[in-house]
């Protein structure tokens, strides 16, 4: 199995996903604090499945 590096877009999309949860599980954000896990989980999931497909 190869494993590729994520496109530094794809990394900060993960990022940006995983900082707004964590933050939103600390701070009462109206909209986004009900989903802060999930918020974490897709960033984990964006970039692992970067790392299998190639290009992304």
């Amino acid at each position: 199995m190869k494993l590729n590096a994520p496109k530094k877009m794809t990394w900060m999309i993960a990022v940006v996903l995983g900082v707004v949860g964590i933050i939103a599980s600390f701070v009462a954000i109206p909209v986004v604090s009900a989903y802060a896990g999930y918020l974490v989980m897709a960033g984990f999931a964006i970039l692992a499945i970067a790392t299998f497909v190639k290009g992304l």
